[in-house]
């Protein structure tokens, strides 16, 4: 199969989720053309819970992981969690499914990603809303918001043509494309988090190493009390801050 390196790994999945060898054949097929396995067999594992996984949605990486068990040791049960720029929802429903009782609120800009997370969000109780950032959110949660997570696109516009096939036709542009510099969309992210954030909530975001200093820069810019937290074995970056209670 092209680009894989799990041959028998996908081989057994790709088997176990074909009802007849004709859909088996399509599958194989599919996959050999560059398909992304997840949106070939319409899953992924992470954090342990399977994930639907649309056409054309970004697929959840490995790494975000680090993103959850960073965010689940801010959040409490009974908190109120945001997942901004959700796309399947992996992140909030991972969340909910490690903590429990949650009151979780997920956005995506992309309405095809929009369509895919309310599959994965709505059966453990929350809500997912389409439109940009926290427009759609209802304001009775300003000023409440215990836990913001956010995986928002942060590939610079010109190394987009240096990602992997599978991410470059397959996702949308969308869910990776991060502006000039990668930070545009989480700068939108950081800039209106404490107007949603209650005094001591946390905002977590997704990044790389190399922006990791200049990301740090806008939290405190912004009035977060800010920290990196690295995992060098799935290569995960993330930026923690923390609104000031006065």
């Amino acid at each position: 199969m092209a680009g894989c390196v799990f041959a028998e790994e996908e081989a057994h999945l790709l088997t176990s989720e074909a009802q007849t060898m004709d859909v088996l054949a399509e599958m194989v097929d599919r996959r050999s053309e560059g398909v992304p396995l997840e949106h070939v067999i319409g899953w992924v594992d992470f954090c342990g819970v399977r994930i639907v996984v649309d056409q054309g949605v970004f697929v959840p990486r490995r790494r975000t992981e680090f993103l959850v068990h960073q965010a689940a040791a801010y959040t409490m049960s009974d908190a109120i969690v945001v997942d901004l720029c959700c796309g399947t929802g992996a992140v909030g429903v991972a969340l909910s499914r490690a903590l429990g009782n949650i009151e979780l609120h997920a956005i995506d800009i992309d309405p095809a990603s929009v369509q895919c997370a309310r599959r994965n969000v709505t059966p453990v109780g929350g809500q997912v809303y389409e439109g940009n950032l926290y427009n759609p959110l209802p304001t009775r949660l300003q000023g409440s918001v215990d836990v913001l997570v956010a995986n928002a696109p942060y590939v610079p516009t010109k190394a987009i043509e240096l990602l992997p096939q599978e991410a470059r036709l397959y996702e949308s542009m969308v869910a990776l494309d991060g502006g000039a510099d990668g930070l545009n969309i989480l700068r939108q992210v950081v800039t209106e988090a404490s107007i949603w954030l209650a005094p001591g909530g946390h905002l977590l975001v997704e990044t790389s190493e190399r922006q990791a200093l200049q990301t740090v820069e806008i939290f405190v810019q912004n009035g977060l009390i800010s920290k990196v937290a690295n995992c060098n074995e799935l290569d995960a970056t993330v930026v923690i801050g923390t609104k000031q209670v006065i």
